[in-house]
């Protein structure tokens, strides 16, 4: 079977001859952006073959690609490579080709956010045409009817963030993709137990480092593994009982209360699909599992069971109920998948045959009969668990683990950003080495200033100009939080690892320089400029492309301590300031 529509493109819809039908059309919605529509539709239900959705792209002025698991890898990929890949639990089914000044080439993205969706953008070596495919039901999928689609192409020449911004706008249109409201607490910083404690907890410590977080600006406290299990070997072999292990956290709901009289919320981590074989529940659940992970000592449950979901939900129900949580860590959720063969050896009883509309069903319960208890709830998930589906899911997208990684935190929460819209996006937890120079170790801060920050280390080793480090660009991000997290977010260059980003808003603008190069300013009507030093030098270059009026500068250093200031006449021209390393300038109108 091959059908062909021609718009923008001509589209090629391909499968083998089966039972199924389909239609293939383009609905032109502006001069440069269009609806690929497919329908597939069978008289009885059957499992479908594989369909692909294809067109080329002429490779002119395409100098990389943006996906949301690009990562470090933003530059052309080759048609050989394996496809990319989403589901409604992980990634995102978007492609952005970018020119050499981040001007869109061509940004597409296909409605289908729920099912596994392979799909990419591929140079074909023999043409210099990129290979462009939407692959559907190309993993294990149950019988379905009937099967629709959207295929969004969007080639405005405009900056590939717009054409980003515009395609989460146009996912969350969806009524199935609505997302969930944020709550104010959920934008602001938080202490983190991870990489500071990992699984060894007690109350006492944590209560110790919430009571110095609260004293930098943090607003919440997020526990981490570790308070369930006396097991500190990292694994996940005594999961799915969630009772609280007495042995650390003597009379949670005291503790807890603890922590909200200090002025905190209090967040409680959870692995979602994990049962270990070490867990009373695994007697009851070991027939219920999509499968096993023996490396990891658990078995993953089926979500497809009613008793299942149930299980799950039911347990974060009472957690809430019996210690007044505020809100969820929930993890791992990327690996529900649906499996070749089911297990002949399972229960029966599942009322769903689609993992992945199980899994929708489960999430999204989650959220609405934990909202019910309490509206303003809080369910972070962290990246690659980014998909538009799980802004319904969750409120909180957390950039993916990488502990003292200050340039790949910087690139994990902008890729988010990139997608998330008013979802709050929140940095891996950060923690530094406390013999790094005051300078360097404020690198992790800035290098995370168009997220949420999120704080792992113990607070008490630090030496005082860290502390004075970090309640300072803590203090700077809430003052600022407005246009760092709503105004209009412009990372540059992705394919150089965002060297150079601005948020701005019509009376502020903050640029945050990662690397040697020039800061263009040229918006006299931007009351507030602020350039931050996010490199280990010692000067920026800031030219005024037109006049900006007369300013007050200030310059400060890492810790907020003014070391000059001046006024200059804001006439066009080239400035090479002495900004101390990790500082900041600030250019005020007179």
């Amino acid at each position: 079977m091959q059908l062909t529509a021609k718009g923008l493109y001509e589209y090629k819809l391909e499968s083998v001859d089966s039972v199924f039908r389909a239609t293939l059309s383009v609905e032109r919605e502006s001069e440069d952006i269009e609806i690929v529509r497919v329908k597939i539709e069978a008289d009885a239900p059957a499992v479908p073959p594989i369909f692909n959705l294809k067109w080329s792209h002429p490779v002119i002025d395409v100098q990389g690609v943006w996906h949301p698991n690009a990562l470090y890898q933003k530059s052309i990929r080759a048609d050989w490579i394996p496809l990319l890949d989403s589901k409604s639990t992980s990634s995102a089914p978007v492609v952005s080709l970018f020119g050499g000044k981040g001007v869109n080439r061509l940004t597409f993205a296909f409605s289908d956010v729920l099912n596994v969706i392979k799909y990419d953008a591929g140079l074909h070596e023999e043409t210099s045409d990129f290979n462009c495919i939407v692959a559907m039901f190309d993993t294990p999928t149950p019988e379905l009817a009937s099967y629709e689609a959207e295929l969004r192409i969007d080639i405005r020449e405009i900056p590939y963030y717009t054409c980003l911004g515009d395609v989460s706008k146009w996912w969350s249109e969806y009524e199935s993709n609505k997302p969930s409201r944020v709550p104010a607490e959920a934008l602001e910083p938080m202490y983190s137990t991870w990489y500071s404690f990992h699984q060894e907890l007690t109350p006492e410590a944590i209560e110790e480092q919430c009571r110095l977080a609260l004293s930098i600006g943090c607003k919440s406290v997020i526990v981490d593994d570790g308070w369930q299990t006396a097991d500190n070997a990292r694994g996940y072999a005594f999961c799915g009982d969630w009772q609280v292990c007495e042995e650390k956290m003597i009379d949670m709901k005291a503790h807890v209360g603890r922590v909200h009289a200090m002025g905190l919320k209090y967040l409680l981590w959870y692995s979602v699909p994990f049962i270990g074989v070490n867990s009373e529940a695994w007697t009851r659940f070991q027939n219920k599992l999509l499968y096993k992970m023996d490396h990891l000592g658990a078995g993953v449950v089926d979500p497809r069971y009613p008793e299942v979901r149930e299980y799950l939900i039911g347990i974060y129900e009472k957690a809430l109920l019996d210690w007044d949580l505020d809100g969820f860590k929930l993890d791992f959720v990327d690996v529900f998948q649906q499996q070749e063969q089911e297990n002949e050896s399972a229960d029966p009883g599942r009322d769903i045959a689609s993992v992945p509309q199980a899994v929708d069903v489960l999430l999204s319960d989650v959220m609405s009969r934990l909202r019910a208890i309490k509206p303003d709830i809080m369910i972070e998930f962290r990246q690659p668990y980014i998909s538009p589906l799980m802004r319904k899911y969750g409120n909180l997208f957390r950039a993916g683990d990488c502990p003292n990684d200050a340039v790949q935190n910087r690139i994990r929460t902008l890729d988010i950003r990139l997608l998330c819209g008013e979802t709050a996006a929140h940095a891996d937890m950060i923690m530094w080495n406390p013999n790094e120079p005051v300078d360097s170790a404020a690198l992790q801060l800035i290098n995370i200033l168009f997220a949420v920050p999120q704080i792992s280390v113990r607070l008490e080793t630090l030496p005082q100009k860290h502390l004075d480090m970090l309640t300072f660009w803590l203090s700077f991000w809430r003052e600022h939080r407005d246009v760092l997290m709503h105004g209009q977010l412009q990372p540059q260059h992705p394919e150089q690892l965002f060297p150079l980003v601005t948020a701005r808003n019509h009376d502020r603008s903050i640029t945050a320089v990662y690397n040697d190069c020039v800061v263009s300013i040229d918006d006299a009507a931007t009351q507030k400029i602020v350039v931050v030093n996010g490199t280990r030098g010692d000067r920026l270059i800031v030219e005024t492309a037109k006049p900006i009026g007369a300013r007050k500068v200030r310059i400060l250093d890492c810790m907020g301590v003014a070391v000059s200031g001046f006024e200059i006449d804001g006439e066009q021209s080239l400035l090479s300031l002495s900004v101390p390393p990790s500082g900041l300038v600030i250019l005020e109108s007179v």
